[in-house]
């Protein structure tokens, strides 16, 4: 299952990448908001899931992950006519999961269920994608593509977690 999610992670950043960069030149930022909600909240769960089976290696095999989401997600779309778009999504992905990290980690360790953690560590992930991507990608900052994504992500990631977390339960 843990080679499953970690291609699956790589799969879902890459395609909402290309989706957004591809609309967004046709000036329609918008799209970036069904993509936040189908393949990035994915990702935080995906990547929260990891974090628990990863164990003691955890930090290094999340940091490469990171790194790997980051690196693919730059070299897929740089060449696109929306750089930008690319530019934005390395950054955001990469300072959005850390916090996602971060967040779970001290969740874990006060106690959180894994669905309350999970839950948490996406919001505080999906203000800072949120924030960080809009700001980079669209100059003059769109506030409610912004905020569509946030509330996307979230949503998104509730339904994943559920979805993550019966998978889990199915497999055991």
């Amino acid at each position: 299952m843990t080679r499953l999610l970690v291609l699956g992670y790589l799969l879902a950043i890459t395609a909402a990448n290309l989706i957004t960069a591809h609309f967004a030149q046709r000036g329609h930022p918008e799209v970036s908001v069904y993509t936040a909600f189908a393949l990035v909240a994915f990702d935080f769960v995906a990547r929260d899931r990891l974090h628990d089976a990863w164990g003691s290696r955890r930090w290094l095999y999340l940091g490469l992950l990171i790194l790997a989401g980051s690196a693919i997600s730059y070299i897929i779309a740089r060449d696109s006519a929306t750089a930008q778009v690319a530019i934005a999504s390395c950054v955001a992905f990469a300072a959005a999961l850390t916090v996602d990290s971060v967040t779970y980690e001290i969740a874990h360790r006060a106690g959180w269920e894994w669905l309350e953690r999970s839950n948490a560590s996406n919001v505080a992930a999906a203000a800072v994608d949120s924030a960080v991507f809009v700001a980079i990608a669209f100059p003059g900052f769109l506030f409610a593509v912004a905020f569509g994504q946030f509330t996307a992500k979230v949503a998104g990631g509730v339904i994943f977690s559920l979805l993550l977390s019966r998978r889990v339960a199915w497999a055991s």
